[in-house]
């Protein structure tokens, strides 16, 4: 059996290649995922959370090449990020920051094998933030979504363009929280070769809805 991949099964949603806002609809997905709050750049919280979550992705994938035969590639470093004032993202106001972390997983992981792995990664990584992984399911649906290419510091002017001017002519607006996947690691990359897909959950705004 092939290793599952998420960049080979869901390409459009892990490997797109425009880099202005289009519309795609997102399957329901599973994930690891921790929250947390602040600025990830500064917040000891962030780092800590960061790795209880490949802890405990590392140790499902191990888990199920072992028990079910089944293997599979760990998913980058997604993101759902949202405040009290959406601008607070436009202005990089990242000290009002919530976030929830998140490794996608194949179809079959179940919660019940994310909590068997919590406490088998708590226990050889004495990790604290281990505790604080859950298991998640996602459906985001119809969505705005982009690839950036540059540093995490230069997605503002696209999200201003998301919220000034592409919601105003599809007739959208808001439907769920600020999606990002990391396909780069910061580490090793150079802020100008980072490569994020920018992922917003979208509905019609009430003016259009209510003129349909």
């Amino acid at each position: 059996m092939a290793t599952y991949d998420l960049k080979r099964e869901l390409k459009e949603f892990y490997a797109p290649k425009n880099t202005t806002w289009e519309l795609v609809d997102v399957p329901e997905q599973q994930f690891v995922a921790i929250d947390g709050t602040g600025n990830p750049n500064t917040a000891p919280a962030y780092t800590r959370a960061v790795e209880a979550l490949y802890a405990v992705a590392y140790t499902l994938k191990f888990a199920s090449k072992r028990e079910a035969g089944r293997d599979f590639v760990v998913g980058p470093l997604e993101g759902l990020w949202w405040a009290d004032d959406p601008e607070a993202f436009t202005v990089a106001a990242k000290d009002s920051w919530n976030w929830t972390l998140l490794i996608a997983q194949p179809p079959w992981i179940t919660p019940d094998l994310v909590g068997n792995a919590r406490q088998a990664a708590l226990a050889k990584k004495k990790l604290p933030a281990i505790a604080d992984i859950r298991h998640l399911t996602l459906h985001e649906g119809r969505s705005a979504q982009v690839l950036h290419v540059g540093s995490y510091d230069d997605e503002a002017p696209l999200l201003a363009n998301l919220h000034d001017e592409y919601f105003d002519t599809h007739g959208l607006t808001f439907g769920g929280l600020h999606h990002e996947v990391y396909l780069g690691d910061p580490r090793r990359t150079e802020p100008a070769k980072l490569r994020t897909v920018i992922r917003q959950p979208v509905r019609p705004a009430l003016r259009h809805a209510e003129r349909g």
